[in-house]
């Protein structure tokens, strides 16, 4: 359809980014764990991956700012966004939280919480794409599905995680340590499935 005053179509543009860059991160953090001898040269690449999620938003909401017409709702934009920084804000954190407690070596239940990011970010990278092409919400709906399963995956690993340190015979510390990080990493897992919320909401609403 004809438009006197284009869309700014740029948005799609940052939310693939946005996509990329967190799978990116969880891709970093699964490597971490394969390779833990190396923690902070790793941990630092984290740091450089969640700086460019940090970029993207400031270049969206910049550019949000200065647009009159945009392409979906306002609101929506601004949250989704958001809630992609989110996933790689957790990820870093959580990362950053293990080598400030000097943790000497990842947990089967840590590296099971990277392999449901890892899978729940690429999701992502195949979801956000379908904003810009208009495609069927259906497809935006099983997708949906996909990442509220991977999320369900990573509840269920915090349960058994922490189940486990209760039962174990770590210090208190290390208790609290590993807690801090388990939670960090599963809330990674919370904000892909609040992403894939507000997507199927925009398919929705623009069908």
């Amino acid at each position: 359809m004809f438009r006197l005053i284009p869309r700014e179509e740029t948005f799609f543009d940052f939310f693939e980014q946005a996509a990329r860059n967190v799978h990116d991160g969880a891709v970093a953090l699964a490597g971490l764990f394969d390779n833990f001898a190396d923690a902070e040269n790793r941990a630092a690449r984290i740091k450089e991956i969640e700086h460019v999620g940090d970029k993207i938003t400031h270049d969206t909401i910049t550019r949000l700012n200065k647009t009159f017409i945009t392409p979906i709702d306002r609101d929506d934009i601004h949250k989704l966004i958001s809630r992609l920084d989110d996933v790689i804000d957790f990820i870093d954190a959580g990362v950053s939280r293990m080598i400030l407690y000097k943790i000497e070596k990842p947990t089967e239940e840590a590296k099971a919480l990277s392999r449901v990011l890892v899978e729940a970010t690429a999701i992502l990278v195949d979801l956000l794409p379908r904003l810009r092409h208009g495609t069927g919400t259906e497809e935006v709906h099983q997708l949906c599905i996909e990442i509220n399963t991977k999320e369900n995956d990573g509840d269920r690993i915090l349960q058994h995680a922490l189940a486990a340190l209760f039962n174990s015979n770590f210090d208190t510390a290390t208790i609290i340590k590993w807690k801090d990080v388990y939670e960090n990493l599963e809330a990674a897992t919370d904000r892909c499935e609040d992403v894939a919320n507000i997507v199927e909401s925009i398919a929705l609403k623009n069908a």
